[in-house]
């Protein structure tokens, strides 16, 4: 007899990059464990995780273009 449940999907952990079961019963999914899961919640915490911000050009006026 087979089993009708679908196998379990793994992906990689974003922390560790260790494998990872991305389904319900996995709590802390994507994520392999608690700990991946608050080490990731710690940089976003630290601000380790930002977007890139340009600076300006020194010669062109920086801000709405509606105001320019």
């Amino acid at each position: 007899m087979t089993s009708d449940l679908p196998k379990p999907k793994i992906v990689v952990c974003p922390t560790c990059s260790g494998p990872s079961v991305y389904g319900p019963h996995n709590r802390s999914r994507p994520f392999c464990s608690e700990r991946c899961k608050n080490v990731d919640l710690g940089a976003w915490a630290s601000e380790s995780f930002r977007m890139p911000a340009d600076a300006p050009p020194d010669d062109q006026v920086y801000g709405d273009a509606k105001l320019q």
